[in-house]
Protein backbone atom coordinates (compact mmCIF):
# COMPACT_ATOMS: atom_id res chain seq x y z
CA UNK A 1 0.00 0.00 0.00
CA UNK A 2 2.47 2.58 0.96
CA UNK A 3 4.70 1.75 -2.12
CA UNK A 4 1.62 2.34 -4.31
CA UNK A 5 1.21 5.33 -2.44
CA UNK A 6 4.58 6.59 -2.67
CA UNK A 7 4.79 5.38 -7.00
CA UNK A 8 1.51 7.38 -7.36
CA UNK A 9 3.37 10.82 -5.38
CA UNK A 10 6.51 9.84 -7.74
CA UNK A 11 4.64 9.10 -11.10
CA UNK A 12 2.31 12.61 -10.53
CA UNK A 13 5.58 14.49 -10.43
CA UNK A 14 7.25 13.24 -12.80
CA UNK A 15 4.79 13.73 -15.27
CA UNK A 16 4.20 17.45 -14.27
CA UNK A 17 7.79 17.79 -14.75
CA UNK A 18 8.22 16.32 -17.76
CA UNK A 19 5.73 18.75 -19.51
CA UNK A 20 6.87 21.68 -17.70
CA UNK A 21 10.64 20.64 -19.52
CA UNK A 22 9.03 21.71 -22.83
CA UNK A 23 8.80 25.00 -21.42
CA UNK A 24 12.26 25.66 -21.25
CA UNK A 25 12.41 24.88 -25.04
CA UNK A 26 9.70 27.32 -26.05
CA UNK A 27 11.47 29.95 -23.33
CA UNK A 28 14.27 29.72 -25.52
CA UNK A 29 12.49 29.68 -28.78
CA UNK A 30 10.24 32.51 -28.01
CA UNK A 31 13.11 34.96 -26.38
CA UNK A 32 14.92 34.77 -29.41
CA UNK A 33 11.87 35.45 -31.23
CA UNK A 34 11.84 38.74 -29.28
CA UNK A 35 15.23 39.68 -29.66
CA UNK A 36 15.29 39.08 -33.34
CA UNK A 37 11.90 40.73 -34.05
CA UNK A 38 13.28 44.14 -31.12
CA UNK A 39 16.62 44.19 -32.91
CA UNK A 40 16.37 43.45 -36.27
CA UNK A 41 12.84 44.78 -37.46
CA UNK A 42 12.10 47.08 -34.15
CA UNK A 43 8.88 45.28 -32.99
CA UNK A 44 7.73 44.72 -29.49
CA UNK A 45 5.61 42.95 -27.73
CA UNK A 46 4.94 43.21 -23.43
CA UNK A 47 2.68 40.35 -23.33
CA UNK A 48 5.36 38.44 -25.56
CA UNK A 49 7.87 39.71 -22.96
CA UNK A 50 5.88 38.71 -20.41
CA UNK A 51 4.98 35.25 -21.14
CA UNK A 52 8.92 34.48 -20.95
CA UNK A 53 8.25 35.67 -17.23
CA UNK A 54 4.78 33.21 -16.57
CA UNK A 55 7.17 30.40 -18.59
CA UNK A 56 9.68 30.68 -16.05
CA UNK A 57 8.04 30.87 -13.10
CA UNK A 58 6.09 27.43 -14.13
CA UNK A 59 9.42 26.11 -14.47
CA UNK A 60 10.56 26.81 -11.10
CA UNK A 61 7.40 26.22 -8.97
CA UNK A 62 6.18 23.26 -10.98
CA UNK A 63 9.48 21.52 -11.70
CA UNK A 64 10.00 22.06 -7.36
CA UNK A 65 8.92 18.44 -6.23
CA UNK A 66 10.41 16.66 -9.16
CA UNK A 67 13.79 18.46 -8.00
CA UNK A 68 13.24 16.99 -4.40
CA UNK A 69 12.64 13.75 -6.00
CA UNK A 70 15.25 13.63 -7.82
CA UNK A 71 17.17 15.13 -4.51
CA UNK A 72 18.57 17.86 -6.24
CA UNK A 73 18.19 20.71 -3.74
CA UNK A 74 20.83 21.97 -2.26
CA UNK A 75 21.74 20.40 1.44
CA UNK A 76 23.98 20.98 3.87
CA UNK A 77 26.05 17.63 3.48
CA UNK A 78 28.59 17.90 6.63
CA UNK A 79 26.99 15.46 8.23
CA UNK A 80 24.59 13.96 5.66
CA UNK A 81 27.37 12.32 3.64
CA UNK A 82 29.26 10.53 6.43
CA UNK A 83 26.25 8.57 7.45
CA UNK A 84 24.97 5.49 6.37
CA UNK A 85 21.69 4.41 4.28
CA UNK A 86 19.73 3.86 7.83
CA UNK A 87 21.11 7.15 9.54
CA UNK A 88 19.99 8.97 6.20
CA UNK A 89 17.13 7.88 6.05
CA UNK A 90 16.50 9.06 9.43
CA UNK A 91 17.51 12.95 8.61
CA UNK A 92 15.44 12.48 5.92
CA UNK A 93 12.22 11.55 7.53
CA UNK A 94 12.89 14.12 10.29
CA UNK A 95 13.44 16.62 7.90
CA UNK A 96 10.51 15.97 6.06
CA UNK A 97 8.19 15.77 8.71
CA UNK A 98 9.54 18.57 11.24
CA UNK A 99 10.76 21.30 8.54
CA UNK A 100 9.53 20.79 4.64
CA UNK A 101 5.95 19.28 5.58
CA UNK A 102 5.24 22.21 8.06
CA UNK A 103 6.68 24.98 6.07
CA UNK A 104 4.55 23.41 2.77
CA UNK A 105 1.55 23.81 5.16
CA UNK A 106 2.59 27.45 5.87
CA UNK A 107 2.85 28.68 2.33
CA UNK A 108 -0.61 27.12 1.41
CA UNK A 109 -2.10 28.93 4.48
CA UNK A 110 -0.03 32.11 4.02
CA UNK A 111 -0.31 32.27 0.43
CA UNK A 112 -4.60 31.87 0.60
CA UNK A 113 -5.63 35.07 0.92
CA UNK A 114 -3.27 36.69 -1.30
CA UNK A 115 -4.41 34.79 -4.15
CA UNK A 116 -8.10 34.81 -3.18
CA UNK A 117 -7.46 38.32 -3.61
CA UNK A 118 -6.11 38.32 -7.20
CA UNK A 119 -8.64 36.08 -8.15
CA UNK A 120 -11.45 38.55 -7.10
CA UNK A 121 -10.37 40.82 -9.48
CA UNK A 122 -8.80 38.94 -12.07
CA UNK A 123 -5.60 40.40 -11.44
CA UNK A 124 -3.54 41.16 -14.80
CA UNK A 125 -0.31 42.95 -16.07
CA UNK A 126 0.18 46.55 -14.57
CA UNK A 127 1.75 46.97 -18.16
CA UNK A 128 -0.50 48.57 -21.45
CA UNK A 129 -0.55 46.03 -23.40
CA UNK A 130 0.62 42.91 -21.40
CA UNK A 131 -0.94 39.63 -20.27
CA UNK A 132 -4.49 39.51 -18.01
CA UNK A 133 -3.61 36.61 -16.51
CA UNK A 134 -1.20 37.30 -12.89
CA UNK A 135 -3.96 36.09 -10.69
CA UNK A 136 -3.03 32.88 -12.66
CA UNK A 137 0.33 32.91 -12.11
CA UNK A 138 0.12 33.88 -8.65
CA UNK A 139 -2.05 30.68 -8.06
CA UNK A 140 1.42 28.59 -8.57
CA UNK A 141 1.90 29.34 -5.30
CA UNK A 142 0.14 27.03 -3.33
CA UNK A 143 0.16 24.43 -6.00
CA UNK A 144 3.87 24.44 -5.98
CA UNK A 145 3.27 24.30 -2.24
CA UNK A 146 0.65 21.32 -2.48
CA UNK A 147 3.42 19.29 -4.85
CA UNK A 148 6.19 19.71 -2.40
CA UNK A 149 4.29 18.71 0.45
CA UNK A 150 3.33 15.14 -1.65
CA UNK A 151 6.55 14.81 -3.13
CA UNK A 152 7.80 15.55 0.80
CA UNK A 153 5.03 12.83 2.04
CA UNK A 154 6.16 10.32 -0.93
CA UNK A 155 10.00 11.09 0.56
CA UNK A 156 9.22 10.36 4.31
CA UNK A 157 7.51 7.04 3.18
CA UNK A 158 10.38 5.57 1.17
CA UNK A 159 12.68 6.96 4.22
CA UNK A 160 10.18 4.67 6.73
CA UNK A 161 10.22 2.22 4.04
CA UNK A 162 14.55 2.18 4.04
CA UNK A 163 14.50 2.00 7.69
CA UNK A 164 11.75 -1.44 7.88
CA UNK A 165 14.09 -2.59 5.41
CA UNK A 166 17.10 -2.05 7.37
CA UNK A 167 15.57 -3.88 10.61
Amino acid sequence: MLNKLIYCIDSINQTISNLVSWLVTLMVITMFCIVVLRYGFNIGSIAVQESITYMHGLVFMLAIAHTLKINGHVRVDILYQRFGPKGRAVVNLLGSLFLLLPVCLFIIYISWDYVATSWAYYEGSREAGGLDGIFLLKSLIPLMAFLLFLQGLSEAMKSICQLNESE
